[in-house]
């Protein structure tokens, strides 16, 4: 990719007032003219799916970042990335950028992610994208640390990445640890999916009904292994991880 201004689309599945992506826009558009069609509300783990059935809502939104366009979705991560593409702006984007996501998306836990499924969903629509994602940072497993290490590397990242030649239809999964930031070793590239899950599933019982159904919910423990090369293992040693999930070109 050239010099020139760039065109980004910024889209996630944390919804539109997400830090996260008020973040990633932040630096975005020191790079280009961006664009942010991003759900009304949350939509994490709604993977691939797609609006069929029903209108799809687009308003604007100020997200008072100087530069940045925004729009809110009443559809779904996928659905933003086709609407931002092809109705919002003016012209198809150069790139689309995902995220950046509340939690992990690396190992097997990337099927049932929208962030990395809106790339994917941004690379059969012929357009390289790509997905960034950080520990946990507003829950229970909430990190001591914040976005430190993310703030830090996201600038040096995204430098990296632009001056390499993004192809059409690749997808490159970024993922920052959520170490104390003395503790973070750098980067890792060309990591492999992990095929652990960065989180163990936790059902539990919230509530028993008189006739004797229950009610459940999920909670996650953090796993602590993984095969050497891989995402989920680059996080857990305190790297940020980048590599490649999908290559439809």
């Amino acid at each position: 990719m050239s010099d020139r201004k760039r065109r980004i689309l910024i889209v996630n599945d944390d919804g539109i007032y997400a830090d996260g992506l008020l973040r990633l826009a932040r630096e975005a558009v020191k790079w280009g003219e961006v664009y942010v069609v991003a759900p009304d509300s949350q939509r994490s783990a709604a993977s691939h799916s797609l609006t069929i059935n029903d209108p799809i809502d687009i308003h604007p939104v100020d997200l008072k970042v100087d530069g940045v366009k925004a729009f809110s979705c009443s559809g779904l991560p996928t659905d933003c990335v086709r609407i931002g593409s092809l109705c919002v702006m003016p012209r198809k984007p150069d790139i689309v950028f995902s995220g950046i996501n509340n939690g992990f998306n690396a190992g097997t836990d990337i099927q049932y992610s929208a962030t990395v499924s809106a790339a994917l969903d941004a690379a059969m629509c012929g357009l390289p994208a790509i997905a960034f994602s950080e520990g946990f940072t507003d829950d229970q497993r909430k990190s001591p640390w914040g976005h430190i290490v993310t703030d830090t590397y996201l600038p040096v990242v995204v430098e990296e990445l632009f001056s390499e030649e993004l192809k059409p239809g690749v997808v490159i999964n970024v993922n920052f640890p959520d170490c104390d930031p003395s503790e973070c070793k750098g980067i890792l590239r060309d990591r492999k999916v992990s095929m652990n899950t960065p989180y163990l599933d936790d059902y539990r019982v919230e509530e028993t009904f008189p006739d004797g159904g229950k009610r459940y919910s999920i909670h996650w423990l953090n796993r602590d292994h993984a095969d050497e090369g891989t995402d989920l293992r680059a996080l857990i040693d305190g790297y940020v991880s980048i590599g490649i999930v999908n290559n439809i070109s």
